[in-house]
């Protein structure tokens, strides 16, 4: 948590926690980079919840433990999820959104009146909504996506609906990879494909990195930046570090960019917004 970096964070905690503080969970492995925890509490905050966001660090096999765990503890409202768990926690949701059904997928679950989750998922809407603040202009255009998990999908799927012309999808796991694009092509808009190997990055007018690649030092980069047109604009998911070395490269060769934190801010709201639809149980 980031309480000493967030002022307006540290301020909210002094208006006092008690018994009547509603709890909301965020999972990940890892989970010492999410925002969520600082940014979500804020905002739930500023709407007049007595809330607090806590960090859960769970591995895939434990998956299930922690879900039976809080599944009696009536004052936790909701569950924030990160890698790797997205696809997984859908599993546990008794009602799902429809862009959260259509991927099979989830990053946000919040009470339904009968004690189950009902869960949603907001990764590719405020993705796209940070590349459109940004100026980037999606109709009709060519895209590379690499990364087909969770955020990659839900991106995917957000970049199809808002109208790109073609979209290209770069996994190392190809059934999760055709999948997606199967699915995406049913919808009848853009055409989607799998590309096993890195194509001509000079015809894509919008890159996106949904994969890990940039968490940890030494990654190497998603896609040689030297290859891509400097009008391209470059995505990455990644907000720890803030500026990735793709989007650090990308700048240098002149690339519009929109970073991990741009995402997670239009994501927030989302998700914010989802979580105060349904008041808290008693």
């Amino acid at each position: 948590m980031q309480q000493a970096e967030n002022p307006s964070f540290a301020a909210s905690l002094d208006a006092g926690l008690s018994g009547a503080t509603r709890v909301y969970f965020i999972v990940g492995d890892p989970i010492a980079q999410v925002r969520s925890p600082s940014g979500v509490t804020a905002a739930l905050r500023a709407a007049g919840r007595d809330a607090l966001v806590v960090p859960a660090h769970v591995a895939p096999a434990d998956l299930p433990a922690f879900f039976a765990g809080i599944a009696p503890m009536r004052n936790v409202d909701g569950v924030i999820i990160t890698v790797p768990h997205k696809f997984s926690a859908a599993s546990y949701c008794a009602t799902l959104a429809e862009e959260a059904a259509f991927l099979g997928a989830v990053n946000t679950l919040r009470r339904n009146a009968d004690g189950g989750w009902h869960g949603g998922m907001f990764d590719g809407t405020g993705f796209v909504a940070a590349l459109v603040a940004a100026g980037c202009e999606l109709q009709g255009k060519r895209a590379l996506l690499v990364g087909a998990g969770g955020a990659g999908s839900a991106i995917g799927h957000a970049l199809i609906q808002r109208g790109v012309g073609s979209l290209d999808v770069r996994d190392n796991d190809v059934d999760r990879t055709g999948s997606l694009t199967g699915r995406l092509n049913a919808l009848g808009r853009g055409n989607a494909r799998g590309v096993a190997a890195e194509p001509d990055l000079s015809t894509y007018d919008v890159v996106v990195n949904a994969s890990p690649l940039g968490m940890r030092a030494g990654d190497p980069l998603p896609v040689d930046v030297a290859r891509l047109a400097a009008t391209t604009f470059v995505g990455d998911v990644v907000t720890k570090p803030p500026l990735t070395p793709l989007i650090e490269a990308a700048r240098a060769r002149g690339c519009p960019t929109v970073t991990g934190t741009q995402m997670f801010e239009r994501v927030c709201d989302r998700m914010v917004e989802f979580l105060l639809e349904t008041a808290p149980s008693a």
